[in-house]
């Protein structure tokens, strides 16, 4: 797995063969669709591509691309699927590289624009070296994004919310899909993902 986040923050993953090229920058690798506006409002020295998908400790809900991909895969979701993540202000941006036998496998929406935007992309296979997954910011894994309470670097001034504390269903697909996204890439049968 694959993450960065806003802006610049993380460009060295586009040294990466292959799954660095899923990852879209301010100066590198910048994405040639991108409308390169600030799409998070209230941070305002940071620059494109951020998304705005909420507020850190909060959740959002996310569109599943069709067919479901096997990390977003939830039994105990009503729909059987992962339907929330951890929010962030400003999320980095992802796609799907052509010629490469990857694809975007979730959407957000901003809370700001209601722009969509890729939150991961995922590849089968990178010319025989395995899986991977590219992430639009690693806040979607971090513990200040699951819990507010564990704290946070100076640096980081917006308000954080407590909704995916106040929510089990959501903290629930949370959980659900780090732990998908763990067995996907250890390349774990079905039956071997039940005892993981």
């Amino acid at each position: 797995m694959v993450t960065r986040d806003h802006m610049d923050l993380g460009s060295s993953v586009c040294s990466l063969d292959g799954v660095g090229s899923a990852h879209h920058f301010h100066s590198r690798n910048v994405d040639p669709q991108a409308l390169r506006e600030v799409d998070d409002p209230y941070t305002t020295y940071i620059l494109w591509p951020n998304f705005h998908s909420g507020a850190n400790g909060d959740f959002q809900a996310i569109k599943v691309t069709e067919p479901p991909h096997a990390v977003l895969i939830n039994p105990e979701s009503p729909s059987g699927l992962i339907r929330f993540l951890p929010s962030h202000p400003h999320e980095g941006a992802v796609s799907a590289p052509t010629g490469m036998d990857a694809r975007v496998i979730a959407v957000g929406t901003s809370k700001t624009t209601g722009r969509p935007f890729n939150i991961a992309v995922a590849f089968e296979s990178m010319n025989g070296s395995g899986r991977a997954i590219a992430q639009s910011t690693f806040h979607h894994f971090a513990d200040y994004n699951w819990n507010p309470e564990m704290g946070s670097p100076s640096f980081v001034t917006e308000p954080p919310g407590n909704g995916l504390s106040a929510d089990p269903a959501a903290m629930a697909d949370v959980h659900a899909y780090a732990a998908n996204v763990a067995r996907w890439l250890s390349h774990l049968s079905p039956e071997d993902q039940g005892r993981a």
